[in-house]
């Protein structure tokens, strides 16, 4: 019998030394959860923060390219004894500006004058007759030019068509 009782405290005391390691092991565990838990807890907040930063800031670029423009007519208004020449190369510098920025963007200008109508990128704002050597649904005038961002219409040119 008493061989019986130091199996029985020898299997004891394997059995507690078991449950600690495994207790220790399930504090790791948790541990190791809590840390993974916070990572993505601020993860997601980064994530919030900078999706919040992208839009907050996210014409900068094109400001900065808009600015120069700015100047130039602000330049071109300011100098009193200008001639009309002075202001009109002022306003060309100014134009030709900001179509550059806008290019920089992805932005594009389209062409509609002697295409034919398309009204996913096009507002016809009046019809005249055919001429000859014109086929119907031709564009002949554009009024207000239409632009693009990458493939995406930012504002349709209106247009003048023309119509049988």
């Amino acid at each position: 019998m008493p061989d019986d009782e130091s199996e029985d405290v020898g299997e004891k005391e394997e059995l507690e030394d078991e449950m600690t390691m495994l207790e220790a092991k399930v504090a790791e565990l948790e541990k190791e959860l809590q840390y993974s838990q916070a990572e993505t807890a601020n993860a997601r907040q980064r994530g919030v923060r900078d999706r919040a930063q992208a839009i907050r800031f996210g014409a900068a670029g094109l400001a900065s390219r808009i600015i120069p423009a700015i100047d130039s007519l602000e330049k071109a208004i300011a100098n009193e004894n200008s001639d009309n020449e002075a202001i009109a190369n002022g306003v060309k510098m100014t134009l030709d500006s900001l179509k550059k920025a806008l290019e920089s963007e992805g932005v594009t200008i389209l062409e509609a004058t002697g295409k034919v109508f398309d009204p996913t990128q096009m507002e016809a704002i009046a019809t005249v007759p055919v001429q000859d050597g014109q086929e119907s649904g031709e564009v002949v005038e554009e009024i207000e030019s239409g632009y693009m961002l990458h493939d995406r219409v930012l504002r349709p040119a209106k247009v003048i068509v023309t119509s049988e």
